[in-house]
């Protein structure tokens, strides 16, 4: 087999080296396009279910929500390995683990038909929500925002409606989190000693309140199912009604009287403000207290893409946030990526020159050592492309099999023409087909060995493809392109 690949290599010499230029070629541009990160995928398939319940203590979630979420709802799905929950005030968390190389689509469309029976749950909490699938390594970018003339709640109603929306249509956004965040809100902050003065109860407030407003979640007052406006019928059409709130501003809600009382409206027994609710944390930023927005990604997102993405996104974002200054670079992976590349980049080219200089002393011939100094390059960007072609992502890890594999790829390029070069110096007949019968024996006897040692280091490396866990996902793409590059080498 080795002796007829070449056999036919010399005898098509020229198609060889066109193609092997086309694939030089044709390998730098695309590998350009190729999908970037600092770490491979090494989390196992999981879904996250988060259910609020504001007011609850930990040990009511855990009674009330989660552990009727994980032995009546999600016990027994299909591929579960495990399942891990945490209890804390006013959220429940469910954690379930899948078996390795699970459809991780088909196992959160198994969840998501789990979850339609949660109606039938204690009405305790908000209805229970599955998270975005997120990267390993999801935390790809931190955006700060701050501003000394914009209050932190019309900034928090900026990001929320506006900035959170647009990133999240950012191709490759999971999620984004805002910290810091202050929800606007219309409180009454009732007064006891003037409640007792008016004799008014703290229910009689509750329900006033609820009641103004268009939807409540308070189940105990009408406004908890609102009805329809009704409709108007004329001789010529029907005319719906449609209610308007009057209630914008704290000073329009203070004026609401009181249900059950003669005129005793909120602001006689509460001091009615706009404020925002009680924060579990904060944000800090370079300009003191602001907003961060933590961005998450999908599963094998391009990060470099991804960043790019969201930078265009707050861009085009900048005219409608006056007064708000943005910082994109908080954190930023996608700075070491670039970095990282480039002086890769540059000592690729450092240590090309070097091995030009090396090969055309030791062979003292310029053709000779161009055939080293392209076959080297050019079984590293075969293994490259075969990668990209299956949809892998670049990273350390595979960067990391290539450097392992450049010592073989070097021998296996230099002694094949080293002994060529060899037994054409010391030849007598210089006939065509006596060099063409030398060329072959050298390059047969030179190839056979190669393969032999090219297949012991192979089977050395071959326990790590059946590797499991977070190991074999760490090591898994070291084997396979470093394997790659061997193989790509000796062909």
């Amino acid at each position: 087999m080795m002796r007829w690949i070449v056999g036919a290599s010399m005898q098509l010499r020229v198609l060889v080296v066109v193609i092997a230029a086309l694939i030089m070629v044709f390998g730098v541009s695309q590998l350009r396009q190729m999908p970037v990160d600092v770490l491979p995928e090494f989390s196992q398939p999981y879904v996250e279910i988060q259910t609020e319940s504001l007011g609850l203590s930990a040990e009511e979630v855990e009674q009330l929500i989660t552990t009727p979420m994980e032995q009546d709802l999600l016990a027994g799905l299909p591929w579960l390995q495990s399942i891990h929950s945490e209890s804390v005030p006013s959220l429940s968390s469910v954690v379930l683990t899948f078996q390795p190389g699970t459809d991780l689509m088909k196992a959160r469309q198994m969840v998501s038909e789990r979850m339609t029976q949660a109606v039938a749950m204690p009405h305790v909490s908000k209805p229970p929500i599955m998270l975005q699938p997120l990267s390993a390594t999801n935390r790809m970018m931190i955006i700060s925002l701050s501003s000394k003339s914009v209050s932190h709640i019309n900034m928090s109603v900026l990001a929320r409606w506006t900035i959170q929306p647009r990133l999240l249509g950012v191709p490759g956004v999971a999620n984004v989190s805002i910290w810091g965040q202050r929800d606007r809100q219309l409180q009454v902050q009732v007064d006891p000693k003037r409640l007792a003065e008016k004799n008014v109860s703290l229910l009689q407030v509750l329900e006033t309140t609820g009641n103004s407003l268009w939807v409540s979640s308070l189940s105990f007052v009408e406004a908890s199912t609102p009805g329809t406006g009704g409709f108007i019928d004329t001789a010529n059409q029907r005319l719906g009604i449609r209610h308007i709130l009057p209630i914008v501003s704290p000073k329009e809600l203070a004026e609401v009287p009181i249900e059950d009382t003669k005129q005793i409206r909120l602001a006689d027994v509460a001091n009615v403000v706009e404020n925002h609710q009680p924060l579990i944390g904060d944000a800090l930023t370079g300009e003191g207290a602001g907003l961060l927005m933590v961005v998450e990604k999908f599963p094998s997102a391009n990060t470099l893409e991804v960043t790019r993405g969201v930078e265009n996104a707050m861009a085009e974002l900048g005219p409608g946030l006056p007064g708000i200054t943005v910082d994109t670079n908080v954190f930023r992976p996608a700075d070491f990526i670039e970095t990282a590349t480039s002086n890769l980049g540059r000592a690729a080219i450092i240590g090309f020159i070097a091995l030009a200089i090396v090969l055309m002393v030791f062979f003292y011939d310029l053709r000779t050592a161009l055939i080293s100094l392209i076959a080297i390059p050019l079984s590293l960007i075969t293994a490259a492309l075969v990668l990209y072609f299956s949809g892998a992502t670049f990273n350390m890890i595979v960067l990391t099999g290539f450097v392992a594999a450049i010592g073989v790829v070097v021998y296996d390029a230099i002694i094949d023409v080293e002994s060529i070069v060899r037994r054409l110096r010391n030849r007598t007949d210089r006939s065509l087909n006596a060099t063409a019968k030398i060329v072959l024996s050298a390059s047969h006897e030179a190839r056979g060995a190669i393969v032999y040692a090219a297949l012991i280091v192979l089977l050395a490396v071959a326990p790590i493809y059946f590797m499991g866990g977070t190991s074999g996902a760490f090591f898994k793409p070291l084997a396979i392109s470093y394997g790659l590059a061997i193989i790509a080498s000796i062909w």
